[in-house]
């Protein structure tokens, strides 16, 4: 089956890029995957538990953009009831492991999709030319459906924490 192109979907620094996959949207169900944490052990979609999550899809932890978001996140997560926080990126599990230790990152959880290309193109974040993760965030229910979504079209700037934040404490008040 042919992988969807979608054609200057996205800018890097005003650069148009082609972004694999298919755009997930509202009232989608999230794919699942397996990933990689930070001691090398598998991680799928079911192991993230029950909760609300914020998925923060980034680049690398060792861009500026990508950095502060992950920091910021960070700081949400210490202060979400019954919310977890997932960063995810193509980086190698033992530079994220570094990093998180480094910056004192301990209120979520980062990990890596680099064993498995196939999630990029499933969450329809694969930059073509570069094979790393476009910037997006995903607010995913308690069932893993997605209740909101930003695909940010300039990939090297933030996202909007506030709306971010405002979606994911509507949805877990939903219960």
């Amino acid at each position: 089956m042919a992988v969807e192109e979608r054609v200057d979907a996205a800018t890097r620094d005003g650069t148009l890029i082609t972004l694999l996959g298919r755009e997930l949207q509202v009232g989608d169900r999230a794919p699942d995957f397996l990933l990689v944490d930070t001691d090398l052990n598998e991680v799928s979609l079911a192991d993230t538990g029950s909760k609300v999550r914020i998925l923060s899809l980034v680049h690398s932890v060792d861009t500026g953009v990508c950095h502060t978001e992950t920091i910021r996140f960070d700081e949400e997560a210490a202060k979400l009831d019954d919310v977890d926080v997932l960063t995810i990126s193509i980086d190698l599990p033992f530079a994220l492991k570094r990093w998180a230790e480094a910056e004192d990152v301990r209120h979520h959880q980062l990990l890596s999709a680099y064993r498995n290309p196939q999630f990029g193109i499933d969450y329809g974040v694969t930059m073509k030319d570069l094979r790393l993760l476009s910037r997006t965030i995903l607010v995913l229910d308690k069932d893993n459906v997605i209740r909101y979504a930003e695909y940010l079209p300039e990939v090297v700037a933030e996202p909007d924490y506030d709306d971010v934040l405002a979606a994911t404490r509507q949805v877990a008040s939903a219960g």
